[in-house]
């Protein structure tokens, strides 16, 4: 190679050179201008919530409860130890040892928990578990004043409570829209955990709805992975709004510490029983009068639903508005107040916050057709044990047989046109139903002129036609309908 040809092979390696440091300079300085870019933007975010956090913190305050252990009479105790298994000190802190006592003194138990300041007047909300058993409350405010407060009411069913503390101009927080809230979105939990006060945890929502948690009568809880340690009961999920969300309630923890499973009440459900404790003192429930249960696949396929939601009917109780309004045994409610229906918490839960005296409408699945219904709601009875099912069986009559509900099943097998009317269950050998050809199988559809669409209505016909004399019965059998008198002998 002659000393021109390299003189020209190191000009076009100087000239690839120069190119690529020129495409270095011009692409690499926008890559690094638009990183920075991207950071300033975090910062900025990161400032942001920041900034929310201290607004929430004013209205979060920690909660100090002292509660004197007593006996079944209502005597101070002089022995607790019994008393540890009680889910009051269990949900506090795991492992609780017993306290301390002075000679002369009745044994006192500390708790603690959290709560958030939802009016300027000083009420605030909090759990039941908190504050349900105290028998005193101090409240640490954010300034880090104390005061004392007292229980305006406490709602064991759904674990909320509301106590208040004297005074006016309380930093409160604005009120969400829990059912606005995503699987996914961003929430900050605010509590005092173990004690250490105006603690921030951030995480997402996991699950919305969750139900069979086991730890309340009414749950509808929100998941999150938020930090909730013992402590943070009845502090606030909030959104990146500033607005709670929920009222943080418990953990799922092996351990008695935080293991990426949080409880938190929906603040529409909590604020509903908030304000019936604020005003009446007491939490109303709208209640319905049925038995329900969640529809499995296989009941799906029985009753020929599209498929496994929905909560299905298993019996209806005297006198309710679910008596009333024409709900049957095998209804399958599929849409209340235009909602779907996807399981009977679900359904138990919705009936309840709608309140005694509200009007509902409900869409149901019966006998594979689509049925509306407009119902107004009792109040839930306090002692469910004295309200009884409608009867889904009839005792033997002086005639010698007893009828039962007809059940879907029935009318598949018997190729009925619906339910209604009564089935005929038992026949006594000799009696005079017996004589006059009456069966198990057959179907009872009027009594003397009068149409009859279950048991209770047969029952209560029997009562008012004096039957010891006669009855006068329309009944069907193989899809014929033949009258039939029933007269006893004088």
């Amino acid at each position: 190679m002659n000393i021109q040809n390299i003189i020209k092979n190191i000009q076009t390696l100087a000239a690839i050179g120069l190119w690529a440091v020129l495409w270095f300079c011009f692409t690499t300085s926008p890559l690094y201008s638009q990183n920075k870019e991207d950071l300033e933007q975090l910062i900025r975010e990161s400032k942001t919530r920041a900034a929310l956090v201290q607004n929430v913190q004013k209205a979060v305050v920690h909660i100090k409860v002292e509660k004197i252990l007593r006996d079944s009479q209502g005597q101070p105790l002089n022995n607790p130890y019994d008393l540890y298994n009680e889910e009051f000190f269990k949900r506090f802190f795991p492992g609780i040892k017993p306290p301390e006592r002075q000679p002369g003194q009745p044994f006192r138990q500390e708790g603690m928990g959290s709560g958030t300041i939802i009016s300027q007047e000083g009420y605030i909300l909090t759990n039941h578990h908190v504050v349900g058993e105290a028998d005193q409350i101090l409240v640490k405010l954010y300034d880090g004043k104390e005061v004392r407060a007292k229980i305006v009411g406490t709602d064991p069913e759904s674990d909320i409570a509301v106590i208040k503390i004297e005074g006016d101009g309380y930093s409160a927080l604005t009120i969400g829209n829990s059912k606005e809230l995503m699987v996914g979105e961003s929430v900050i939990a605010v509590g005092n955990p173990f004690g250490l006060t105006q603690t921030v945890t951030y995480g997402i929502v996991s699950a919305k709805g969750r139900t069979n948690v086991g730890i309340n009568e009414y749950e509808n809880f929100i998941q999150t992975d938020a930090a909730i340690n013992p402590g943070n009961s009845g502090g606030p999920l909030v959104n990146l709004r500033g607005e709670i969300v929920g009222v943080n309630s418990a953990i799922y923890s092996r351990s008695g510490g935080y293991q990426g499973i949080g409880f938190a009440v929906p603040i529409n459900m909590a604020q509903r029983i908030m304000d019936d404790l604020i005003n009446k003192g007491t939490v109303s429930r709208g209640w319905l009068g049925v038995g329900i249960q969640d529809v499995t696949q296989d009941l799906a396929q029985a009753f020929n639903l599209e498929n496994a939601k929905g909560s299905l009917i298993t019996g209806v109780m005297r006198d309710t508005p679910a008596d009333r309004g024409g709900l049957q045994r095998g209804d399958v409610v599929i849409e209340l107040n235009g909602e779907e229906i996807l399981n009977s918490r679900q359904f138990r839960n919705e009936i309840a916050n709608a309140g005694a005296g509200s009007d509902i409408e409900m869409k149901v699945v019966r006998n594979s057709k689509t049925m509306y219904f407009k119902i107004n709601l009792d109040e839930r009875p306090k002692e469910l044990g004295r309200v009884s099912m409608k009867p889904d069986k009839s005792k033997e009559n002086v005639f010698g047989f007893s009828v039962t509900n007809i059940t879907q099943d029935d009318v598949n097998k018997l190729n009925l046109e619906s339910s209604n009317g009564v089935l005929i269950d038992e026949v006594k050998p000799g009696s005079l139903a017996s004589k006059e050809g009456l069966a198990a199988g057959m179907v009872i559809q009027e009594i003397n002129r009068r149409p009859i669409k279950s048991v209770s209505d047969f029952n209560q016909i029997m009562t008012e036609s004096s039957p010891e004399k006669s009855i006068l019965l329309l009944v069907l059998s193989d899809g014929n309908a033949r009258y039939v008198n029933l007269k006893q002998q004088e």
